[in-house]
């Protein structure tokens, strides 16, 4: 199963050069990384990243992550998965831009 990251091209440069990230201030703060599902990703953006132009999506297959991969309940209750390590640039299955088109994030299509 294929889940995201959303990166911003400083945190991709990041990955990129050491081969491994902590991921985003959220993340340090939280002591994870924060992952979507495709179908989870749309609404991340959005609330997250509005308006944010710039950035990079990064697919992970989850089998890849192994029992550092959790899936934990959000605020409202959907489940995220969560990495509780780096993520390594190994892990990322393709990256691609997503481009901020007339005020919203576009993902590419057959994601979900």
């Amino acid at each position: 199963m294929l889940i995201l990251k959303i990166f911003r091209q400083d945190e991709w440069q990041a990955l990129r050069r050491d081969g491994h990230s902590a991921g985003a201030p959220v993340d340090l703060a939280d002591g994870f990384i924060h992952l979507s599902t495709p179908e989870q990703a749309p609404e991340t953006a959005a609330k997250h990243f509005g308006g944010q132009d710039g950035l990079m999506l990064l697919a992970v297959e989850s089998d890849r992550l192994g029992d550092d991969l959790r899936w934990e309940p959000s605020r409202g209750g959907a489940l995220f998965p969560h990495l509780y390590r780096s993520l390594h640039m190994k892990d990322v299955a393709w990256a691609q831009p997503l481009p901020l088109e007339d005020g919203v994030h576009r993902f590419p299509p057959g994601l979900s």
